[in-house]
């Protein structure tokens, strides 16, 4: 095996990088599928829409908190098994859900079942596989498995419109199971734990580099345990100003992403009279930009200060989002389609930066200190995304929840140039 795996014209790393773009790809599902079913909860149910704004906040906390444990559990027991179990957690918290006929079900299959899932299943995952498999070419290969969640989006979000329109709520839900379900064989198949399962070293390492001596993630099983591994991380990267300045910025551009834009652009867009398939369109479009937007910007990571690519991308996010009042309607318009190119474009352009700086500063730690900041990210994603549920409720609309999310990016933008560098990485 060893001897096939040097010989190969295409290095491995690159397939355990496409199984691993396949899995983010299909655990994003659930995640298109709140903004799709908000409105037939609320209307099969008379659900408030703070209601089922709480069961994806619970999902949004535990997808973050979740986060830096998965990151443990993989360097311990392996990212072929954590990522199987993850997807399976997926399926039947989805599947489940079409029993549900009460508020606190919803709470417990979306928020805590799938929570766990997708937490397990967090861009933490892309960045054990890129730091994990590659040397060279690590920042572009963060970005395209960032990707992958807006690759899922743009292909389930006009699925699970269309379905839950023509055939309801349900039939969406258990095509978000039967996507994760289908995806696990290929993940047992074909993912290694790591280079050092096929007798390889990284891709763009230099010559003479040791297989597997002295990289602590190159095989499952030694060490700590993993919640330990986590805490302890935690504790340590906690005593420096860069983690603070990083889980800042990174919890703000999770309350403008998945907790505003992700589960309310649908509701937000229906109240002005727009039909949900076509506003489902419009996130489609944004998964279409995003994936050239986070490639690109993975490739930027590899030359330019990240720092100054966070300032910029945060800026831009804010100025979008205080024109985003003035633009939403019952109808398409130039404009609006403008305002989903650009936040297209800039969806999770900070995923390879934030997750370059946590490399940057805390060394062979970074992965698991970056599970942490984007812990970060779910928690102001879950703030955000039940309190802007309560604002349309109490007001009828959702105008202060898009202007209090821009200020709160211009804050992120800020809070980026000061990242400092490093002083000395956290002992893996």
């Amino acid at each position: 095996m060893v001897a096939t795996a040097r010989g190969a014209r295409l290095h491995p790393a690159w397939v355990a990088a496409g199984v691993a773009f396949v899995a983010l790809l299909c655990a994003a599902g659930f995640r298109s599928a709140p903004g799709v079913l908000m409105v037939p909860l609320e209307e099969e149910f008379g659900w408030s829409r703070g209601v089922v704004s709480l069961a994806v906040g619970v999902n949004l906390v535990l997808f973050g908190v979740t986060a830096p444990f998965a990151a443990a559990l993989m360097e311990r027991f392996g990212v072929r098994a954590v990522t199987s179990v993850a997807l399976g957690l997926i399926a039947a918290g989805s599947g489940l859900s079409v029993a549900v006929t009460g508020s606190w079900q919803l709470v417990l299959l979306w928020g805590v079942l799938i929570g766990l899932g997708t937490g397990s299943m967090a861009l933490v995952f892309a960045a054990i596989v890129a730091n994990r498999w590659f040397v060279r070419r690590r920042g572009l290969v963060m970005g395209v498995l960032t990707a992958a969640s807006a690759t899922g989006q743009l292909i389930f979000l006009p699925v699970l419109a269309w379905m839950s329109e023509g055939s309801g709520w349900r039939s969406a839900s258990l095509v978000v199971a039967a996507a994760a379900l289908a995806v696990i064989p290929l993940v047992l198949l074909r993912l290694p734990n790591g280079p050092a399962d096929l007798g390889v070293a990284p891709y763009g390492a230099p010559a003479g580099t040791p297989v597997a001596p002295g990289d602590p993630m190159a095989a499952p099983g030694a060490g700590p345990g993993p919640a330990r591994r986590a805490v302890a991380t935690l504790a340590e990267a906690a005593r420096t100003r860069t983690f603070w300045a990083l889980a800042v910025g990174f919890a703000i551009c999770g309350a403008s992403t998945n907790g505003l834009i992700a589960t309310h652009f649908i509701p937000s867009a229906h109240d002005h009279g727009m039909p949900e398939t076509t506003a489902a369109g419009l996130l489609a479009v944004v998964g279409v930009f995003d994936i050239v937007g986070t490639v690109a910007s993975g490739w930027l990571t590899d030359k330019v200060n990240p720092r100054l690519l966070l300032a910029a991308y945060y800026s831009l996010r804010g100025a979008g989002l205080l024109m985003l009042p003035g633009l939403l309607s019952d109808s398409l318009h130039p404009n609006l389609i403008a305002f989903v190119v650009v936040y297209g474009l800039d969806w999770v352009a900070t995923v390879p930066p934030t997750a370059a700086l946590c490399r940057e500063a805390f060394g062979e730690a970074g992965s698991v200190v970056f599970g942490w900041v984007f812990a970060a990210h779910q928690i102001g994603a879950a703030i955000v995304s039940v309190g802007a549920g309560v604002i349309r409720d109490t007001t009828g609309q959702y105008t202060m929840a898009w202007v209090g999310a821009a200020c709160l990016c211009l804050v992120a933008a800020f809070v980026s140039t000061r990242v400092g560098r490093p002083a000395e990485p956290v002992s893996p």
